[in-house]
C-alpha cells in the first residue's frame, strides 16, 4: 500500500533518498567538521537532494496532467476553460522546475547538478516515446520487444529515482562502487515498480474498463505472438463503433505467457535492488529499503 498507492501522493521518490542516505552514513573521506552537520544520520544537502527530487517529480506529474484538446467535445465542457487549464499546468510545472534547478545550484556540487540535469533530460525524452507511442493507431507500438520497453520505461520511471540516490552517495563523498550500488538500487527499485503497475489490471479480480496498450505484460504478449497474430487479435477486440473491448482483449493477454513473464521480470528487478542495497552495512534504514524492494513483487 505505501509503494504503490494511486490515491495519494506518498513522496516515495524523497524518502528512498533519505533511506540510502542514513544507510550508506558518512563517507571514510568526509571530515569530522562535516558530521556534525548530520541530523539522524543524514546531511542538510542530502535532506535538501530529497526535496528537489520530488519537487522535478511533481512537475512532471503537473506537465503530464495536460488534456489533448483535439480530443475534446462540446459535451464535455467550455474549450476555453480547457485551454487556460493547460497554461496553468505548463506555467506550475515550470515554476516547480525552476524552484528546483536554483536548489540544484545551492547545493554547490558540479557533479549533483550534472546529474540531476541529465535525470530532467531523461524524463523529457521517456516522455516523448510514451506520447509517441500513445498516438499511434489503437497505441499499438510496433517492433518495440521488452528491452526496448525497459530502455524507455527506465528514461521515465526510473532514471530520477537512480540518480538522485548516486548523488546523495556523491554529496556525502562516497566512492564511486558506493554510487554505483545506489544507482542499481534505484534502477532496479523503479523498474520493479512499474512493472507491478503495469500488472494490476491482470492480476486484480475486478476487470478493468481499460489497460495501456504499452503496458509491460502487453509487450510480453506481443513479442511471444508475434505482430501479425497480435494486430488479428486486435481486430477480433474490437466492437461496432470501432472501440476496443478490454475485457476481451485481457483475456487474451492472460492467456498467453505475457503476465507471468513480465510478473517474473519484476521478481529480476526486485532481486537486483536487494543484492545492491545488501552490499551497505545492517541498519534499520537499510531494513526498510529491502521491505520497499520487496514489496514491489506483492501484485
Amino acid at each position: 500500500g505505501f509503494v504503490y498507492d494511486s490515491r495519494n501522493n506518498l513522496q516515495m521518490r524523497g524518502l528512498v533518498v533519505l533511506l540510502i542516505s542514513k544507510t550508506a552514513g558518512p563517507s571514510q573521506v568526509s571530515s569530522d567538521l562535516l558530521a556534525q552537520d548530520m541530523v539522524s544520520g543524514i546531511y542538510p544537502s542530502q535532506r535538501n537532494l530529497a526535496e528537489i527530487t520530488e519537487l522535478i517529480h511533481t512537475a512532471f506529474l503537473v506537465h503530464r496532467g495536460i488534456v489533448n484538446l483535439k480530443e475534446w467535445t462540446v459535451s464535455d465542457g467550455p474549450l476555453k476553460d480547457m485551454e487556460f487549464g493547460n497554461k496553468i499546468a505548463v506555467l506550475s510545472g515550470d515554476f516547480l522546475l525552476a524552484n528546483a534547478c536554483t536548489g540544484l545550484a545551492q547545493l554547490n556540487n558540479t557533479k549533483v547538478v550534472e546529474l540531476i540535469s541529465s535525470a530532467i533530460g531523461d524524463l523529457v525524452q521517456g516522455i516523448y516515446y510514451e506520447n509517441s507511442s500513445n498516438t499511434e493507431d489503437n497505441g499499438i507500438t510496433d517492433g518495440i520487444d521488452i528491452g526496448t520497453w525497459e530502455e524507455r520505461t527506465f528514461l521515465s520511471h526510473g532514471a530520477l529515482l537512480a540518480k538522485s540516490c548516486q548523488a546523495a552517495m556523491e554529496l556525502a563523498q562516497h566512492d564511486k562502487e558506493a554510487q554505483r550500488l545506489a544507482y542499481n538500487y534505484g534502477k532496479h527499485l523503479s523498474l520493479g515498480h512499474k512493472l507491478n503497475s503495469d500488472l494490476q489490471p491482470f492480476v486484480k479480480s475486478v476487470e478493468p474498463m481499460s489497460f495501456s496498450l504499452s503496458a509491460a505484460p502487453v509487450v510480453f504478449h506481443q513479442q511471444c505472438v508475434g505482430q501479425e497474430r497480435w494486430h488479428q487479435q486486435l481486430q477480433q477486440a474490437q466492437t461496432s463503433r470501432n472501440m476496443l473491448d478490454y475485457s476481451k482483449l485481457l483475456a487474451t493477454v492472460k492467456s498467453d505467457k505475457g503476465v507471468s513473464s513480465a510478473a517474473d521480470l519484476c521478481c529480476y528487478h526486485s532481486n537486483k535492488a536487494l543484492e545492491a542495497i545488501q552490499a551497505f552495512p545492517a541498519s534499520e534504514a537499510r531494513s526498510a529499503l529491502e521491505n520497499i524492494a520487496s514489496a514491489v513483487t506483492k501484485f
